[in-house]
C-alpha cells in the first residue's frame, strides 16, 4: 500500500502549499461593512476547509486556518480551540495590540507544510483587535494555547509561516519523529 504524505492529504483537500506566492504576500483587509458579504463567504469557505480536513485528522490542540491557505488572500481566519464543544474563534483583520513579554517553546505543525513540525516560541498572552461584520472594534485577549493557534494565524495573514519564528539554528523535525500528535500542548499551571 503506498502511503500519502501528510502534505500530499492536505494539498488534496484544497489546502495550499508551502511554496505558494499566496503564503508569503499579507492579506488584503476587509473594508467594513462594505465588504460584509464577501467576508461572509470567506468565513464559510473557511468553515468548510476546516470540517473537510477536520474529517480526516484529528486535531488534539486545536487548529486554525487563514484564507491565504485556501488561496484566498484576504484578511480573515477562522480557530477551532481544543476544547470540545467551544465554538470557533472568527477573526476578521486581527492585528495583535499587545503581547506577553513571557513566552514559551512549543511544537506547531502547519496545514501547508503537514510533513514536519517545528519548535516555536510564542507570548503566552496576546491581545488581539478585530472588526466584526458591521465594522465594530473587538479587543481578546487569548493566553496560552490559544494564544498560539491565533497568533499562527494571525502570521499566516501577515504572510509569515511558523518556521521565520523559530530559534536561529532550531530545524523543524520529520513528522514521524514528534511524539506529541494527539495531546494538548502542556503548560505549567
Amino acid at each position: 500500500m503506498i502511503q500519502v504524505r501528510p502534505s500530499e492529504q492536505m494539498r488534496d483537500l484544497g489546502v495550499v502549499q508551502e511554496g505558494a506566492p499566496i503564503l508569503a504576500e499579507p492579506a488584503r483587509p476587509f473594508d467594513l461593512p462594505a465588504e460584509r458579504d464577501a467576508a461572509e463567504q470567506v468565513i464559510e469557505k473557511l468553515f468548510t476547509a476546516m470540517e473537510r480536513i477536520g474529517q480526516v485528522h484529528p486535531f488534539a490542540k486545536g487548529m486554525g486556518i487563514a484564507a491565504p491557505q485556501i488561496g484566498i488572500g484576504r484578511a480573515a481566519a477562522i480557530v477551532q480551540p481544543a476544547e470540545p464543544d467551544t465554538s470557533a474563534i472568527v477573526l476578521l483583520n486581527p492585528r495583535i495590540t499587545e503581547r506577553s513579554e513571557e513566552t514559551d517553546e512549543q511544537f506547531e505543525g502547519c496545514l501547508s507544510f503537514f510533513d514536519v513540525r517545528g519548535l516555536v516560541p510564542r507570548p503566552l498572552r496576546i491581545n488581539v483587535g478585530t472588526t466584526t461584520l458591521d465594522s465594530q472594534p473587538v479587543t481578546t485577549t487569548y493566553e496560552r494555547g490559544l494564544a498560539r493557534l491565533v497568533h499562527h494565524e494571525i502570521d499566516h495573514l501577515d504572510g509569515l509561516l511558523y518556521t521565520a519564528r523559530m530559534t536561529a539554528g532550531v530545524t523543524t523535525i520529520p513528522v514521524e519523529q514528534y511524539r506529541q500528535t494527539g495531546r494538548a500542548w502542556a503548560y505549567e499551571r
